[in-house]
């Protein structure tokens, strides 16, 4: 049933003109006319099609028990096709159309429909063939490309294919949030209760765009965070789509004025962790390192989203932020997004993490600003100073406990007593990723920069403590800007290289397996709160029940923990090494388990000694039928000791970034490469 449908505008009350889909007779082909868009045509290549019409009105009947306006309304050529009903309309025309072809297919057979959609019926000729031909051999020619020469072609396989997916997943996405409270004219009133419900704060935002989605089957919306991601692994397909796409988060029909970003369209006003900084300095790498103007529209409005954050986040002013759920939804004991049991607030780790990564990227993107622009020295300065206020009050406020070592959240309550939740779980392993380093020549060449630096350095040496280590190396001397110390740093690291802890064969658990047998139990306020390792789906009700950081791999904090070895082990090189796997004996330098970590997320599409892939899990046909096995799925997150696909099962979003991986991997093997915009070591 290849099929067109115009949008049903005309029902609103603003625009009562109906575009029409006729039939050409002679070659059984589709008319669709607009007057925004003049006409175009669907065309096959069959003689046995029958046409069908209807209109692409809501069957009123049906839905509401109210009487219906067109007499064959949308769900007229299924009632036709299903139930033999007499429900389209007969005059040949409508404004919802399929061509019905009926094809008997034997078993193991193949039957093929060429279509082709155009402003002319040029019909299924040698130039349709030709063009097919002309665009495979262009996408084998662009994967070949972007793939590093010596890829095995299951890994060439697996990159294109993620790609394949992040480009298919775009879709328009239009929310007028105003009119959706207010109702359209000729329909019926909205409840008053939606006028002071989700997003009704919200007035201003107006969308009608390409958006990227996380799954335009099961989640046919954008969400922020998720969309940072996207455009990391975008940015090697389609650079452009995906600076734009950042922008857009950012523009002022999106942005809300007080300076938060929308969070997704289920409740804007949720937030997301602050990954955009991070997401746009990366973008701007992948695309060459030159689109500088780019760069500056993106910290212009990034500033604004970052003094909403330190206005609205940091209740008691102390540096230390609450956040929310940030993305991780039911990864803690409590619903972070929800009230509190008892008077208080949530310190948490990694909302301060996030802030503190947040302060380092835009410090990066104002040091490569100010090659171009000295003003810029100062904007550096500033965020240089800040991550030492946010990095300090990790410690201060208590978030590392010096016992466990290991960092954790702390319930503040009104009354005065604090209690860590002592869940070992992403959120102690974040502050990892709020790392960065400075080289020699990055200090050369912003002598206002420096300055300032040595000043801060000086006079408050007890902040200044987490940006002036420094270590000298073959290759250079840098300077490491991180919450995690290297005193810290190996504490960290051997839970996180634990197999019976967060290192799974396939990624890092979003929650230590340690709590399968020994359970976090918090009793509070009459009630009593839990946290199992839960490797699978999810088991609890916090926050809908729908997805689970509780046990399973999860590609995005994945992703971002293999970055921050990386630029720990540019400050080590191959001077610091670490026991890995825990227990074992073996030591490794942290380039290498970068390597590792990156290699367990990538086998996750890979078959195995038994030709079975892990992201298949229990699904037969797909480990054993060839027709099926080669087609992957990039799936939501991944079981913590299986690899099991689970969640949203076409999720190529930020899933997608196996193929950066892929592209890295290669890059490694060839040359020294460097993840960023500047060689920070100098």
């Amino acid at each position: 049933l290849p099929s067109l449908w115009f949008r049903n505008t005309w029902s609103w009350g603003l625009d009562d003109m109906r575009p029409r889909i006729t039939a050409d007779p002679a070659t059984a082909s589709l008319v669709a006319t607009r007057r925004t868009i003049g006409t175009m045509i669907l065309t096959s290549d069959r003689d046995d099609v029958q046409l069908l019409f209807c209109e692409n009105d809501t069957n009123n009947e049906r839905v509401w028990g109210q009487p219906n306006g067109p007499r064959a309304p949308k769900d007229g050529i299924n009632d036709r096709v299903v139930d033999g009903a007499q429900t389209v309309n007969e005059d040949g025309c409508g404004t919802k159309a399929a061509q019905w072809i009926q094809v008997m297919i034997a078993p193991g057979d193949t039957e093929v429909i060429r279509l082709r959609f155009g402003p002319t019926d040029h019909g299924i000729d040698h130039v349709w063939h030709e063009t097919m031909f002309a665009r495979h051999r262009e996408a084998d020619e662009f994967y070949k490309a972007l793939t590093p020469a010596d890829s095995s072609a299951e890994d060439a396989m697996i990159l294109r294919q993620a790609f394949a997916g992040m480009l298919w997943s775009k879709q328009w996405y239009h929310f007028d949030v105003a009119r959706w409270l207010d109702g359209d004219p000729a329909g019926p009133a909205p409840p008053d209760s939606r006028k002071h419900g989700r997003n009704s704060g919200w007035r201003h935002l107006k969308k009608a765009e390409i958006v990227s989605m996380p799954d335009v089957w099961e989640y046919p919306w954008y969400a922020a965070w998720d969309l940072a991601f996207h455009c990391v692994a975008l940015a090697h397909v389609d650079a452009e789509f995906a600076k734009e796409q950042l922008i857009l988060m950012c523009r002022e029909w999106y942005m809300h004025p007080n300076g938060q970003l929308p969070a997704y369209e289920w409740k804007f006003e949720d937030v997301n962790p602050p990954v955009h900084a991070w997401a746009a300095i990366r973008v701007f790498a992948i695309d060459g390192g030159t689109d500088f103007e780019f760069l500056e529209r993106v910290m212009h409005k990034l500033l604004i989203n970052f003094t909403w954050w330190i206005n609205r986040k940091d209740a008691d002013g102390n540096n230390v932020f609450e956040g929310g759920f940030l993305g991780l939804d039911n990864i803690g004991p409590i619903d972070r997004s929800a009230t509190l049991p008892v008077a208080g607030h949530l310190e948490q780790s990694d909302g301060t993490a996030w802030m503190a990564m947040y302060c380092l990227d835009l410090l990066e993107m104002s040091l490569v600003l100010a090659e171009n622009d000295s003003a810029y020295e100062d904007v550096a300065t500033k965020f240089f100073e800040h991550f030492t206020y946010i990095a300090d009050a990790v410690y201060s406020r208590g978030l590392w406990d010096e016992e466990d070592g290991f960092y954790y959240d702390v319930l503040q309550a009104d009354a005065g007593w604090r209690v860590p939740l002592k869940v070992r779980s992403m959120v102690g392993l974040l502050p990892l990723v709020a790392t960065t380093t400075l080289g020699v020549k990055t200090l050369e060449n912003l002598p206002g920069f420096a300055q300032r630096a040595k000043w801060f350095a000086d006079h408050k040496p007890d902040l200044a403590r987490h940006v002036t280590q420094t270590h000298v190396r073959v290759g250079g001397r840098g300077q490491l800007l991180s919450i995690v110390a290297p005193e810290q740093l190996d504490r960290v690291l051997h839970y996180l290289l634990c197999e019976n802890e967060f290192l799974s064969p396939h990624g890092i658990r979003a929650l230590s397996a340690i709590h399968q047998d020994q359970p976090f139990v918090l009793s509070l306020a009459g009630m009593e709160f839990r946290v199992d390792y839960d490797p699978g789906e999810s088991t609890s009700g916090l926050f809908g029940g729908n997805s689970n950081w509780r046990g399973p791999v999860w590609f995005p904090v994945n992703f971002l923990v293999i970055e921050a070895l990386r630029k720990f082990a540019m400050f080590f090189g191959e001077d610091h090494l670490v026991e890995c796997p825990t227990g074992s004996g073996h030591m490794m330098a942290l380039a290498d388990i970068a390597d590792l970590l990156s290699e367990r997320l990538i086998d996750l599409f890979r078959d195995d000694e038994n030709g079975r892939r892990p992201c298949f899990g229990s699904d037969v046909k797909a480990q054993t039928d060839p027709t099926w096995h080669d087609n992957l799925l990039f799936h939501e997150y991944f079981h913590g000791d299986t690899g099991a696909g689970l969640g949203a099962s076409h999720q190529t979003g930020w899933t997608g970034l196996v193929a950066d991986l892929i592209i890295r991997r290669g890059r490694r093997k060839t040359a020294t490469h460097r993840a960023g915009i500047r060689t920070l070591l100098g």
